[in-house]
């Protein structure tokens, strides 16, 4: 039988499986796109592929029949006169084809999914399914086989064995999951068709910036994915993950198990929680933890939790071998919304909030919107005023939607925090992308600051010590941005009031005097000095014009902030 090399490029005719039937509806994000089953030889992807699309409605295609049919000799022929890896070359050429085509249920050989470009290839225009079989359920099915040339003159089960150790936590990265074991396959294939109707991918927002890109990653059961999405945008699978003790004890087991489900090590540093623990101290310890570790340039850090942890994790890749991996695991609404978009890492030294640190990208945000329903309700109401804040800034029409859906959102409506999370995220992602470093000399990132300098200073005043949270912060910080801008004639009145309002509205102190707490301007003013953003020992203020008008300004008269401040109750 003649089997010439470059016929294997070839593909022959297709077949579509006619079969009259009511077909069952599938979500519309699956239109236009195929349904491509994976898994061990003995899973049943030929004989469920062809059920499935007959169900459907859609062409059939097997992948290891098409090489077979374009070679024109058998798949162990092909084997046998040009070795393996000539035959999984001519087997990823064949696929790019067949997913390049019209959409089509297509049934994988048993090693294509491990080939890392045509896993890629599948995620773009596929939806993948692994058919997860135990190893007795295999071994039963290809015992009377003789074809599979991975199994010839061999032990069946220990041969699978090995295979499963191999590809298992490969096909782990498949969108979809599905056991099968002694059932039928009608119902493994009905199985798959309840999988495909329930299957929803997460929302996906690309930060794309002048040197590289990332996507953030927002939707429910992230963290038990967590492998399956990390493992296509990291260098190996080997991870260092900084969490501190009340995330562990609530997400970390969760996590670990979604990582070990496709094959990854990892270790944990655990840290104490607070904004206490965003300090030089704490940030060497781990350093040296992940040193102990014997961490290499390609080894990943993970931060689960919330700003703080995603802050002191950060810099600590950051500065660790000259920068590792890096990708943010944001627990709370605050970190998901703000501190884990864009890149910015730092610890807190005696001088102030964030003074040491870097701009340092990570690879992937997984948002993981179950952690949400485990925070306090301070927590939440302390992270929605980053959310607001990015209506404030530049999107009038997003305020107007908080102002309707704000107490929805602080109240553990989960529709209502997604939506949430995904403009907030959006609209950082286009600020951060236009101004990654913050150096134009004008608003650009700096317009991320509203209300932080007053924030800050309030921060500084407490110690970090817990009494007021940064989102709590922010919240009067807006306040009080948008109380200056109208002494300064820049916006009405009643823009501060409907700002002022609405954080109030959703549970939080709106001003100085709600906060139960004397202070002294002379003080205030003192910490913001140490401020970061701080030009030529200026004071800079985001300010605004009115509702999603915000400008930065550095001619602000140090004696307008401290009359506002006096009117708004502080001592001199």
């Amino acid at each position: 039988m003649a089997c010439p090399a470059g016929d294997v490029l070839a593909l022959a005719t297709m077949t579509r499986n006619t079969a009259l039937q009511e077909h069952p509806s599938l979500p519309d994000l699956l239109s236009g796109r195929s349904i491509v089953l994976v898994g061990l030889m003995g899973a049943g992807k030929t004989s469920i592929g062809r059920r499935l699309a007959a169900r459907l409605g859609m062409p059939f295609r097997d992948a290891d029949d098409e090489i077979e049919r374009a070679a024109g000799c058998t798949i162990p022929e092909i084997f046998a006169r040009f070795g393996e890896p000539y035959f999984r070359d001519g087997e990823r050429r064949v696929i790019r084809r067949l997913l390049q085509g019209p959409p089509a249920v297509i049934a994988f050989g048993g090693g294509a999914f491990m080939d890392a470009e045509t896993r890629a290839v599948a995620r773009q225009s596929a939806v993948s399914i692994w058919l997860r079989c135990s190893l007795r359920t295999l071994v039963r099915r290809v015992s009377a086989r003789d074809n599979r040339p991975l199994l010839a003159g061999g032990d069946h089960e220990a041969t699978l064995s090995r295979l499963m150790g191999i590809r298992y936590p490969i096909y782990a990265e498949a969108d979809v999951i599905v056991d099968c074991g002694d059932e039928s396959p009608e119902t493994t294939t009905s199985d798959v068709v309840s999988a495909l109707q329930a299957w929803t991918p997460p929302n996906r927002l690309t930060v794309t910036l002048s040197t590289t890109q990332y996507d953030v990653v927002i939707g429910p059961g992230l963290l038990d994915r967590a492998g399956a999405l990390l493992a296509p945008v990291l260098p190996q699978k080997r991870a260092i993950i900084v969490t501190d003790k009340t995330v562990a004890r609530l997400h970390l087991d969760r996590l670990l198990a979604g990582l070990a489900q496709t094959g990854f090590a990892t270790h944990t540093v655990v840290v104490e929680g607070g904004e206490a623990t965003k300090s030089v101290e704490t940030w060497s310890n781990v350093v040296d933890q992940m040193l102990e570790q014997r961490v290499e340039r390609r080894t990943a850090v993970l931060a689960l939790g919330g700003g703080v942890v995603g802050d002191l994790a950060g810099f600590a890749a950051a500065a660790t071998l000259r920068g590792l991996p890096f990708v943010q695991i944001p627990t709370t609404l605050l970190a998901q919304v703000d501190s884990s978009v864009g890149g910015k890492t730092a610890v807190n030294t005696k001088w102030g909030k964030n003074l040491l640190g870097a701009f340092y990208q990570p690879r992937m945000v997984l948002a993981d919107m179950d952690t949400l329903a485990t925070l306090p309700a301070r927590e939440l109401r302390a992270g929605y005023a980053e959310i607001a804040k990015a209506g404030l800034i530049g999107d009038a029409a997003f305020f107007d939607w908080c102002e309707a859906n704000g107490r929805a959102v602080v109240g553990g409506d989960r529709d209502a925090q997604a939506e949430a999370v995904r403009r907030a995220c959006a609209f950082k992602a286009a600020v951060v992308g236009d101004d990654e470093r913050e150096e134009k000399p004008n608003d650009g990132r700096a317009l991320l600051n509203l209300g932080h300098t007053f924030g800050h200073a309030l921060e500084a005043e407490y110690g970090y010590d817990g009494g007021l949270l940064h989102g709590e912060a922010v919240g009067v910080g807006l306040g009080l941005a948008f109380k200056l801008s109208v002494r300064l004639g820049h916006c009405e009145q009643a823009d501060a009031d409907r700002v002022v309002s609405h954080v109030a509205a959703c549970g939080m102190a709106a001003d100085l005097r709600m906060l139960n707490r004397r202070f002294s301007a002379g003080t205030l003013i003192g910490h913001m000095r140490r401020d970061k953003k701080v030009r030529d020992g200026a004071l800079t203020f985001v300010l605004a014009r009115g509702i999603g008008q915000a400008f930065t300004s550095a001619d602000v008269p140090v004696e307008a902030v401290a009359e506002l401040l006096r009117d708004e109750g502080c001592e001199v």
